[in-house]
């Protein structure tokens, strides 16, 4: 079975940027998993870190299992993504043990540093699958196989400076957009901090209004997800576009 990994810094930013995406390639018969590297302690402005923390594995836990996905448990707390030795380690235990043919992941510039760092260690992560000689925590053995990566839009559809970034490609998600409102209201807890932190008074109208901006970039009516697939050099054969190929009927540029 063909299987896709889905990388990101904190719960609801897959469903903000590629859950749709996700989604699609399920109904496809892929096998997805769901790993937020982070565990979102830093999002609630009243409950502490410990409370904040275990209510949102729940959420991720509960929107993982609407896909379904296989989820793996976040490594470290909100703002504590570094990209150093032993969280790469961590990484990579996680991309080793799901050995996926494409990964999906933030874009190399993003609004913040968490999500720049997620990029930068799935990246190394997925280059160093296959060196027996690197190592991972907890250990597990180099694993075979080509792998593409894909980088998600920026946050807001544009970059640290203001400007609009258009994707590669877009993916249609207008059918699934339901869907993936439902995963991300999963993230209950996130109203308040969203609205209080970066003013998205309603984060699922925030998820439309994105997916509608993505949508414009190529084109296209309806809801889309903007894609730019990252150099294959290290990663497997140069003409291969395993997303574009498995969701052919979907992809707009």
């Amino acid at each position: 079975m063909s299987r896709v990994l889905a990388v990101v810094a904190h719960p609801d930013d897959i469903e903000f940027v590629m859950a749709g995406t996700l989604l699609l390639l399920a109904k496809c018969g892929w096998e997805v998993h769901y790993f937020n590297i982070a565990n979102g302690c830093c999002g609630s402005m009243e409950q502490s870190r410990q409370e904040t923390a275990r209510q949102r594995l729940v959420e991720s836990q509960q929107a993982a299992a609407s896909l379904p996905a296989v989820f793996h448990p976040p490594i470290c707390d909100d703002l504590h993504i570094f990209y150093d030795a032993e969280t790469l380690s961590k990484v990579s235990h996680v991309v080793r043990k799901a050995n996926p043919s494409i990964v999906l992941t933030h874009s190399p510039v993003d609004y913040m540093e968490d999500h720049q760092n997620t990029c930068r260690l799935a990246v190394t992560a997925a280059f160093s699958k296959n060196m027996p000689n690197f190592y991972s925590l907890p250990p597990i053995e180099a694993v075979t196989g080509d792998v593409a990566i894909y980088h998600a839009q920026p946050h807001g559809n544009v970059s640290i400076f203001g400007e609009p970034v258009p994707p590669d490609f877009a993916i249609d998600i207008t059918e699934v957009i339901d869907a993936k409102a439902r995963m991300l209201a999963c993230h209950q807890s996130q109203q308040g901090w969203l609205d209080d932190t970066q003013k998205m008074s309603s984060y699922t109208q925030t998820m439309f209004e994105l997916g509608k901006g993505v949508a414009k970039f190529v084109g296209a009516d309806g809801y889309c997800e903007g894609w730019r697939q990252r150099n294959s050099l290290g990663f497997g054969a140069a003409s291969w576009d395993p997303l574009r190929e498995a969701l052919a009927p979907y992809c707009r540029s």
